[in-house]
């Protein structure tokens, strides 16, 4: 069932684990940036993703995943490459395929993300 709490707490689990993997490090305001949302807003999401569990935060407002919060952003991070990259095998452009991602990532079935998954491994081994 397609809930939007989940979606965007997944959409900022996602966002910590792309920041961490670029910069190193990652604080509110960077996910307020790649967002473009304002920092009272991303301050309110940090702080329900801490209260359950999700993300930690150090007294000087760094950020680290949990391993619940890595198990969940590791696993929308796999969804959203595999379907940028079957979305481009179908022609899409880089763009588009990364937008539709996004959007998409969250109410597909796991079974749809598995068959998804095994049409583009198939695919790129043809290519």
């Amino acid at each position: 069932m397609h809930n939007e709490h989940n979606e965007s707490r997944e959409d900022y689990l996602e966002s910590i684990l792309i920041l961490k993997k670029k910069y190193g490090a990652v604080r509110s305001i960077d996910i307020a940036d790649y967002f473009n949302y304002s920092r009272p807003s991303i301050s309110r999401a940090m702080s329900i993703l801490r209260t359950d569990g999700l993300i930690t935060m150090n007294r000087n407002g760094y950020i680290e995943l949990t391993d619940d919060g890595r198990k969940i952003a590791e696993s929308v991070y796999t969804r959203h490459k595999i379907l940028i990259a079957f979305l481009k095998q179908l022609g899409v452009g880089e763009e588009s395929a990364a937008d539709d991602a996004c959007r998409i990532e969250h109410v597909l079935s796991d079974e749809s993300i598995q068959r998804i998954t095994e049409f583009v491994k198939t695919n790129e081994s043809n290519s």
